[in-house]
């Protein structure tokens, strides 16, 4: 035991002090931080003139109360002609005019621009122009600004009601886009940890083994115990990544303007189950502890560090294959593909968190996925426990397949 925890400490002391390991945190903390915090740092960098529009109103509605400017937009409602306002436009004085008018009772608008607007920019005007055009078509019955308004502003509550009293109520629709940002937020932390950690290990035993440091190594240490200390260390290794990306964007959120977004946290987090918690972090915990073991399996069938990139290939492609049924499953989560692919063992933490968020699935739906994951985790484990002891000083040469047939071959 305390050769295991000298490996141990010695493989977690060397890659956390590691250049590449401190760069990929910082990394992952900046593309996380960019992305949730876009708005504050577009706003602080990227502060641009807010958009120049004239509305040109032809027709006896107000609109002032529909085109409201904005930090983003600024409205005006010249009364000049329209050869003047063309000539501000093509003096980039004004970034496009609009011209509103009666057609068959029906508002009409054209947009006139001298540089075309941006797709954002062009996509909020019209959002505004339809809006305007739903007020106006109800004026049309002689209704008040404010009647027309309450009408098109109007939302129908909606409850759900179950009949099956076997079951429990569907789920809101707050607590769907709750499961679904925190599926999207799972996958994204174990499909980069298949890409870099399952790296990691695969290529410190390759580069051990093509250098003949295992031998030395393995004098004195049981390729068990050798085994077992690279998947604790790297666990622990990226275990420190996800807790730090955490521990940073917390404190980033409890900070930044006042702590607005952390209360936006706190409110998704409030529409999650505990169930719908605790069956996330088994997945997670599982799963990374599952492409770990294959990476030390995979790091022991190669003769050199060269060749960790072709035995590494299938299990990428089996984390990239999850993570893309993930985003095809954001807006179809009902489908047969998200369906088995949540069964899958090396898929399931990255679909069935989604499935249960954003469906009303059985109970025991991810009970059985569970099940079948512990189960995978405890058979591959085993597999590659065996299998690391026989191949960890085997030399040969070939794919991954070849490979296995001459360990198979040599020690039996």
């Amino acid at each position: 035991m305390t050769k295991f925890w000298i490996l141990v400490t010695q493989l977690y002391k060397q890659k956390i002090k590691a250049k590449s390991f401190i760069f990929s945190v910082l990394l992952y903390v900046a593309i996380v931080s960019g992305v949730m915090f876009w708005s504050d740092i577009k706003a602080a960098l990227f502060s641009e003139e807010p958009l120049k529009i004239a509305m040109i109103n032809d027709t006896k509605q107000d609109f002032k109360e529909v085109f409201q400017s904005n930090s983003d937009v600024k409205f005006s409602f010249p009364s000049d002609d329209q050869t003047k306002i063309e000539k501000q436009v093509k003096t980039e004085k004004l970034d496009a005019a609009v011209y509103l008018t009666d057609k068959d009772n029906k508002l009409n608008a054209v947009i006139a621009t001298f540089k075309p607007l941006e797709f954002n920019d062009q996509t909020n005007l019209s959002s505004k122009i339809q809006y305007a055009g739903k007020i106006y078509s109800v004026q049309q019955l002689n209704l008040s600004a404010e009647q027309a308004t309450q009408i098109v502003e109007s939302q129908t509550p909606i409850d759900m009601k179950n009949l099956n009293t076997k079951k429990d109520n569907g789920k809101s629709e707050d607590e769907k886009a709750a499961g679904i940002g925190t599926s999207i937020l799972v996958g994204s932390i174990v499909y980069s940890i298949v890409i870099s950690f399952l790296s990691i290990i695969t290529t410190d035993v390759a580069s051990e083994k093509g250098s003949r440091v295992l031998e030395v190594l393995l004098a004195s240490v049981k390729p068990s115990t050798h085994f077992l200390a690279k998947i604790t260390g790297t666990y622990l290794l990226a275990f420190t990544q996800v807790a730090i990306l955490l521990v940073v964007q917390i404190l980033l959120l409890l900070t930044v303007d006042g702590g607005s977004k952390w209360r936006k946290v706190v409110d998704v987090v409030d529409h999650l189950s505990m169930s719908y918690v605790f069956y996330t972090l088994a997945y997670l915990l599982l799963s990374i502890f599952l492409f770990l073991v294959m990476g030390a399996l995979f790091g022991s069938l190669v003769s050199k560090v060269e060749e960790a990139g072709q035995a590494m290939m299938p299990v990428m492609f089996i984390g990239v294959a999850g993570f893309y049924v993930l985003m095809s499953g954001l807006y179809s989560p009902d489908t047969m593909l998200v369906k088995v692919f949540s069964f899958i063992p090396f898929t399931t933490v990255m679909v069935m968190p989604l499935r249960m968020g954003a469906t009303d699935l059985s109970p025991t739906e991810p009970l059985i996925a569970l099940i079948v994951l512990i189960v995978t985790v405890v058979v591959l484990f085993y597999v590659s426990f065996s299998f690391y002891k026989r191949s960890v000083l085997t030399y040969s040469s070939g794919g991954v397949i070849q490979k296995i047939k001459t360990v198979l071959k040599v020690t039996t």
